[in-house]
């Protein structure tokens, strides 16, 4: 079993669709998967070999609209840098754990798991978003409490509740802020890399959620500065000015160390935004698909991307039907379609800019390594 074939025959081809196929070999010695061709658009040049390049740590956060091939996209790339030389690992903070399924192994665990087949360590891990929203809330909590206000009892501001109710801190305290999920997942694996059992990791990919969640992300430290920045200044202010307020502090070990993780969490937020605005060690890649309504969607979260100084160079244009000389009715429709958002992409001013990586349409289900080193040899060149 194991030998992994792309048919290059002229009527594949005009069918429109890479051919992947698996064909059984019989030889009980050989069980090899190998690649006996590919068929590209010669456009689609990713440029490899300046991403492969060097030894430092860089990081690739592969985002965009949901369902445009993200996960396949980061697994693939996570795979090439692999059998490159790299150390790599490949992490998601998609809660859909899409990340197993492209692997075809159980990574949800929130622990680092090795990935079997390529020639250099490959890491996964999937980040389990709601046990991020609960560490939130256990920052929130003090001696076994919850609620604003519990928290601002056992800050010692419990008098003026009333009085901060204005900056809808309650909100902030007991629900955790959009974003703020994926904004935990990414620190946490900076706290895994800040570890010395992981300093050999040359290359971390990320999946990234959705637009929505990216975009909200890269804002979040601000809003945590506007918000829980109050809480901390204004406890300083009291603790400070008058020893009536420190008494009511009482138990000042505990309350200090609600205070603590307060400002851990507003420091591990600044971390995640500095790391994506890091044109040295950062890439963001956008992935979309050849329609109209996801071109739009990603030129707005270029523009997103660029206004909060987040480098971003290279577009991938996923599921691209690939050029052929006799079109079925539905093809030949869709060919045109997928042209129009091309010819969109090369006439906007977010887009057109970027490297643009044409990724053609498969006919099977990218899944396991196997099928990733076939899709990373077609797509990062």
């Amino acid at each position: 079993m194991g030998l992994l074939s792309f048919s290059s025959n002229a009527n594949s081809l005009s069918a429109g669709f890479v051919s992947l196929s698996i064909k059984q070999n019989h030889r009980p010695r050989n069980n090899s998967l190998q690649v006996r061709s590919v068929a590209a658009p010669s456009e689609a040049v990713a440029g490899f070999d300046e991403m492969v390049s060097g030894t430092q740590r860089k990081y690739y956060m592969l985002g965009g609209k949901g369902g445009v091939g993200k996960t396949s996209c980061a697994a693939s790339l996570a795979v090439k840098f692999a059998n490159s030389g790299h150390p790599t690992l490949v992490v998601s903070t998609d809660p859909a754990h899409s990340l197993s399924d492209s692997f075809a192994q159980d990574l949800t665990g929130g622990q680092l798991v090795p990935v079997e087949g390529p020639d250099c360590p490959l890491f996964a891990l999937e980040i389990n978003p709601e046990k991020a929203r609960e560490e939130f809330r256990s920052v929130t909590q003090t001696n076994g409490g919850t609620g604003i206000k519990d928290f601002m009892d056992g800050m010692g501001l419990g008098m003026l509740v009333e009085q901060l109710g204005e900056l809808k801190l309650g909100e902030l305290l007991d629900t955790p802020p959009p974003g703020l999920d994926e904004a935990l997942a990414i620190s946490k694996v900076i706290q895994f890399l800040e570890s010395q059992e992981y300093n050999m990791f040359t290359r971390i990919v990320f999946d990234t959620a959705p637009t929505g969640h990216t975009l909200r992300l890269l804002s979040l430290p601000d809003f945590l500065d506007a918000s829980i920045g109050k809480i901390l200044k204004l406890r300083q202010k009291i603790t400070s000015a008058t020893s009536a307020i420190k008494s009511v502090f009482g138990q000042e070990e505990t309350r200090e160390d609600a205070s603590d993780k307060l400002e851990r969490l507003r420091e591990r937020m600044v971390k995640v935004r500095e790391l994506f605005r890091d044109k040295d060690s950062t890439e963001f890649v956008i992935v979309t698909i050849p329609t109209v309504m996801a071109v739009n969607e990603s030129s707005r979260l270029s523009a997103s991307l660029k206004k909060e100084n987040v480098p971003v160079k290279r577009l991938i244009v996923n599921q691209l039907l690939p050029p052929s000389a006799s079109d079925c009715k539905f093809c030949a429709m869709k060919r045109k379609d997928q042209m129009r958002a091309l010819d969109i992409i090369q006439g906007d001013p977010e887009l057109s800019s970027l490297t643009m990586i044409q990724a053609p349409l498969v006919d099977v289900e990218i899944r396991g390594v196997p099928a990733l080193k076939f899709l990373g040899d077609i797509v990062w060149k």
